[in-house]
């Protein structure tokens, strides 16, 4: 999304982790992705790279899945991943404090449902109903200020998920 000349925005890209791997046996926090997730995460991440969204820093929960997604989306992006351990299975509420605390007015978010789909839903106003594993959603802000941001409606949003990956 291009910057209006003049004008400072807030842009949230949150991304679901890719799709994980129920069978290794291993604890929650140490699954790492299948083989979906594995191709999934670097298109998603070449999809939000070609529609020229530039966040300034990838936040990412500690678990497995999601920091091997966000990396897919780091490399996409030209960013480092940094890791919260406080994203891991964290409420909508936290994601979104999260991002406003990052520092930057333009921040990328990896992380799990339930917090996830609840908080794009309540972004979009009922407008996305699900976030499916490795699904992006952007939230855009006319403002530079996250205590605006956190308090009213982002001006535009959009959802992108894996569902056409194939196609790509």
């Amino acid at each position: 999304t291009a910057r209006r000349k003049g004008t400072r925005m807030i842009t949230l890209i949150l991304v679901r982790h890719a799709k994980s791997d129920w069978g290794t046996g291993q604890d929650d926090h140490e699954r790492p992705l299948n083989d979906r997730g594995r191709r999934d995460a670097p298109v998603m991440a070449r999809r939000l790279a070609a529609t020229g969204v530039r966040p300034a820093r990838i936040l990412s929960s500690t678990a497995v899945r999601a920091r091997t997604t966000a990396q897919a989306f780091a490399g996409a992006l030209g960013l480092e991943v940094e890791t919260d351990e406080g994203l891991y299975g964290a409420p909508g509420s936290r994601l979104l404090a999260t991002a406003a605390a990052s520092g930057v007015t333009d921040v990328l978010v990896v992380a799990h449902d339930p917090g996830m789909t609840v908080l794009a839903e309540q972004l979009s106003d009922g407008g996305i109903g699900e976030m499916p594993t490795c699904a992006v959603a952007t939230f855009t802000w006319d403002t530079d200020d996250w205590d605006v941001a956190t308090s009213v409606p982002p001006a535009r949003w959009s959802v992108d998920t894996p569902r056409d990956v194939s196609a790509d």
